[in-house]
């Protein structure tokens, strides 16, 4: 029975969630049966790509957001860097950074558990990732490119 309630809340909330995309006018693929929904937001510069789950199992919304590039081997310790220094200061929301390949994604989540969930979440999630991603992934670029050094990328926040 509690599976069955957490199905059924995961789903609703899925539901809001694509609701709340096509609200926008926004395109995007969904995998409804692993409720998954990706998309991608135009920033000032780079593409944004993004990928919200609805996690039946844990009751959380996970909005995730993988940069286009990875750190190379030798930038990785920059990177592992670079991910602190940007997340240090957020209120809500991370980057996280994969040593073992070079990756960097951003991360959010949102518990659903006993709650009804709207579209104001949906909206603040997304904006506040993208304002976020825009604003770091050309950051990281710069710094896995060798335009910036760490010491730069410290600097500018």
């Amino acid at each position: 029975m509690a599976d069955e309630k957490k199905l059924a809340l995961a789903k609703e909330v899925y539901t809001n969630l694509y609701k709340s995309i096509d609200s926008r006018g926004w395109s995007y693929d969904k995998e409804e049966d692993a409720l998954i929904a990706y998309f991608t937001v135009r920033g000032e510069d780079l593409p944004m790509r993004f990928i919200l789950v609805v996690d039946i199992d844990r009751q959380l919304i996970r909005l995730l957001s993988p940069l286009p590039f990875k750190m190379s081997e030798s930038k990785r310790m920059d990177g592992a860097i670079a991910a602190c220094v940007a997340s240090y200061g957020m209120i809500d929301g991370s980057f996280d950074f994969d040593i073992s390949d070079g990756t960097v994604m951003f991360r959010m989540t949102a518990s659903f558990r006993e709650s009804t969930i709207g579209d104001g979440l949906f909206k603040y999630m997304i904006d506040c990732s993208a304002a976020m991603v825009d604003k770091y992934n050309d950051r990281f670029l710069a710094l896995e490119k060798g335009f910036m050094s760490i010491s730069d990328f410290m600097a500018k926040d």
